[in-house]
């Protein structure tokens, strides 16, 4: 007998038939003897709903009564749950966030988890059977006594963290797919899907494009070792063995595969937009003058690349914003421009993030030369380009998105399996 966390997102429970379908996942786990815990997200697009309701009441709303609306979905979910699992005869009942209680900090719209207790959920496994349905995405702030949300995909962090509170065996994140690929397979047909995946890949992978899991979710399975487990909400529930091994990703320690490949995948964002400040005098204090009011504004800089001019008197500097804060970067940087001094600014936002992602590159060498060398084969045009020791992205134009992903899949040998 083992203890599990089992998540079910927004398509999984889009409807009462569906939600019927995840009683019978429920179902199946317990009557093999397992202690379940279930964590749910709101059914498909209501949370949408109900942003936009917050935003057509006022679009300056208080945030903490924004929290009190948007949490609301989730409570809908989980009650129904419960209530079709005890038309199936299952002991269950529903929780939310502040009846755990699952611990916040005080930073509505995106609190993070400070504490769990898990202690009341573990008891009523042992005295009574009962299943643990809990509203994802939620939980309170002792201080404020508050409802909190956790930002998007939040629910996902919830699982993981409830996982870890109650000392599960393992936490299942059922969703629209069947588990982790190694790029995604609306662009490259022969993407394969992984068995295993290191928690350092898939931070990687969820940060740079990958929307399977939430990066949170993935941070704290790695600080506490919990395994999760990637699969499918419609397979069939009667045709899955609860003691076998589904088809799915298990996201693990590296200690735990037995053979780590070079590459592990191929992640791509089109969220990016490219800002270029020329003929900047170079000297000392620049680059802070470009970057501190970027950071005032909470502008997250990934990409950046500087040059030298030929005479050593000036110098270009480029550097990637997401999509979302083009225009306040463009703004921020024009507004600043006496005392940065530059002669002119260029952006794009027709551009492309492609990552190659893997643990294996720290023990192999030109991984990265073999990717320039067959995009230049591609006439492709790198902008930009980032390192570190497990990956390496590359800034391209965004017509030349799928064929960079599909060479670059290619090369490192993801298409056999």
């Amino acid at each position: 007998m083992g203890r599990l966390v089992m998540k079910f997102g927004g398509t999984s429970v889009a409807n009462i038939d569906r939600i019927r379908n995840v009683a019978r996942h429920v179902k199946r786990e317990v009557d093999a003897g397992h202690e379940v815990a279930v964590v749910v997200s709101a059914m498909s697009g209501k949370t949408n709903e109900l942003v936009a309701w917050c935003t057509e009441a006022s679009a300056l709303h208080d945030a903490r009564e924004y929290d009190a609306v948007v949490a609301s979905g989730e409570q809908v979910t989980s009650g129904l749950l419960a209530i079709a699992l005890q038309s199936m005869g299952i002991q269950a009942r529903s929780w939310q966030g502040w009846q755990i209680p699952i611990v916040t900090s005080d930073a509505h719209a995106s609190a993070r988890i400070l504490d769990i207790n898990g202690s009341e959920l573990t008891k009523r496994f042992k005295e009574r059977k009962e299943v643990a349905v809990i509203a994802g995405f939620q939980g309170i702030n002792p201080d404020t006594r508050r409802i909190t949300t956790l930002g998007r995909g939040g629910s996902d962090t919830s699982a993981v963290a409830i996982a870890a509170a109650i000392h599960a065996d393992r936490c299942d994140i059922y969703t629209d797919v069947d588990g982790v690929y190694t790029t995604d397979p609306r662009v490259v047909p022969k993407a394969r899907r992984l068995d295993k995946i290191a928690f350092e890949d898939m931070l990687e992978l969820a940060s740079l494009g990958a929307k399977v899991l939430q990066v949170r979710s993935v941070e704290l399975g790695m600080v506490h070792n919990m395994p999760i487990f990637v699969r499918s909400s419609f397979d069939k529930p009667e045709d899955i063995d609860p003691h076998g091994t589904p088809p799915g990703t298990l996201i693990c320690s590296e200690e735990e595969i037995m053979e780590m490949h070079v590459v592990t995948g191929i992640a791509f964002s089109k969220d990016e937009a490219q800002i270029s400040v020329r003929q900047i005098e170079d000297k000392p204090g620049v680059a802070a003058a470009i970057f501190g009011p970027l950071a005032d504004g909470n502008i997250n800089v990934d990409m950046i690349v500087q040059n030298v001019s030929e005479d050593g008197k000036t110098t270009d500097l480029t550097f990637t914003v997401p999509a979302s804060d083009y225009v306040r970067a463009r703004d921020t940087i024009t507004s600043a421009k006496d005392k940065i001094g530059y002669a002119r600014l260029d952006s794009a936002t027709d551009v492309t993030k492609v990552s190659v992602i893997g643990s294996g590159m720290r023990s192999h060498a030109g991984v990265a030369a073999k990717a320039f060398a067959a995009l230049a084969a591609r006439n492709i045009n790198i902008r930009a380009i980032t390192t570190s020791e497990i990956k390496f992205s590359v800034l391209i134009d965004a017509a030349y998105t799928e064929l960079a992903v599909r060479t670059l899949h290619t090369l490192y040998g993801l298409d056999q399996g």
